[in-house]
């Protein structure tokens, strides 16, 4: 359900009518909030342009806090650079112009969507256990074209298991990011959307910011005007991924061709890096540069995965042959298809489309053997070859600071 709230009763209704919710009206911010004390399962709130900003940001920083799924919407008369900041802040969802009162509709629409979702997340059994983080994966190659955003996307879909476990997909292509066109999403808001809150990022801010996609299935995409790609620093994806590994069980990052500050930023967090590339020379020699910038990072050699796209393509490539040119094993091999793109036009992961299809079989059983398995540890020990210092990227970020 969705609360309507303005000093005047005639607005309070048309604010309702606009938005084509049912709710209770009201005509004073105590009453409203004596309400929604005792009822639980409102999604939304509507205020109005008569509540001051000062009642309905201190509305949505309290609300953020004692109910983080409840979406606070405000309509306004007129809206400025610095009102918008403060509403960000203060974890509001999203602002409508009275001039542009049919978005409303759309607006509360989004926000139910997303409570229910927050709702789904806070009461389903996960894998996760307290105080523990989520698993982190990142997606990425240095050629584009091999399939990062159609591994990522597929991947994420096989780790959510139709809700089983809560997963967010994170697109850091900043200029250039498919993951909202590949599943068909329209975002309300991006990472974009957190720039102005600098360092006061925490749940709330960034639940309001994330975009449902299917059970269990949640995404933060990437700005949806590639200038805005410059404007998302580094040390704000940081601080969204830390607060982002405190709410779901795994987290799977798509990313841009390229080593920028961004993209060191998820790798300092992640817990494997799936490389793709597939059977061509260009991309196998891309994926070699790649290992060895990661070696120059001193990357740990053990959180590696190597992901070959298109693996059957007969091309005079023998996979013996690309793992000694590589000196490194293949992780996973995933078949070519032409039900892939047809399922991206589609806007569905073909591992939701066909579950049994062979790319998904694939791609999940790479999740089932590198991601869900067990974390290395006592019983799971990391070979000594393979250990390394994890210190020498944050060393080398401090040093470009």
């Amino acid at each position: 359900m969705t609360a309507y709230c303005d000093l005047d009763p005639a607005a309070a209704s048309a604010l309702r009518e606009a938005a084509g919710v049912p709710g209770p009206a009201f005509t004073d911010v105590e009453t409203l909030r004596d309400h929604l004390s005792l009822t639980l399962d409102e999604g939304s709130v509507v205020l109005g342009p008569s509540v001051s900003d000062d009642d309905a940001f201190k509305l949505a920083e309290s609300m953020r806090v004692l109910r983080p799924s409840l979406g606070v919407l405000l309509v306004r008369h007129s809206t400025d650079t610095e009102m918008l900041h403060e509403a960000m802040v203060a974890g509001v969802r999203e602002v409508i112009d009275t001039h542009n009162l049919p978005e409303l509709a759309g607006a509360v629409r989004r926000s139910e969507a997303l409570s229910a979702a927050l709702r789904e997340s806070s009461a389903s059994p996960t894998d996760a256990q307290p105080g523990v983080t989520a698993r982190v994966v990142t997606v990425f190659s240095a050629k584009g074209g091999c399939g990062k955003t159609t591994l990522a996307t597929n991947l994420a879909a096989a780790l959510a298991d139709r809700g089983r476990r809560q997963v967010c997909l994170v697109d850091l292509d900043l200029a250039f990011g498919d993951v909202a066109i590949a599943l068909q999403l329209f975002p309300a808001h991006t990472i974009a959307d957190a720039i102005p809150l600098g360092d006061n990022v925490d749940i709330s801010a960034v639940q309001a910011l994330l975009t449902p996609h299917s059970p269990g299935l949640t995404t933060l995409v990437a700005p949806l005007e590639p200038g805005s790609a410059d404007s998302v620093p580094a040390t704000l994806v940081g601080h969204i991924l830390d607060v982002l590994r405190k709410s779901f069980d795994y987290i799977v990052i798509d990313t841009p061709p390229a080593f920028d500050d961004q993209v060191l930023a998820a790798f300092d967090v992640s817990d494997v890096v799936a490389l793709i590339a597939t059977l061509d020379v260009p991309a196998l020699k891309n994926l070699k540069l790649t290992l060895e910038t990661l070696e120059l990072l001193n990357f740990p050699r053990e959180r590696w995965r190597i992901v070959l796209n298109r693996a059957d393509s007969k091309v005079g490539l023998a996979i013996s042959e690309v793992e000694k040119t590589l000196r490194n094993p293949i992780a996973a091999q995933i078949p070519s298809s032409r039900d892939v793109p047809a399922a991206i036009n589609r806007g569905v992961p073909i591992m939701i489309d066909d579950p049994k299809h062979p790319v998904s079989n694939a791609i999940r059983a790479f999740g089932e053997r590198h991601v869900l398995a067990s974390p290395p540890g006592p019983d799971n020990p990391i070979p000594p070859d393979l250990r390394t210092d994890r210190r020498g990227m944050r060393r080398r970020r401090r040093g470009r600071s």
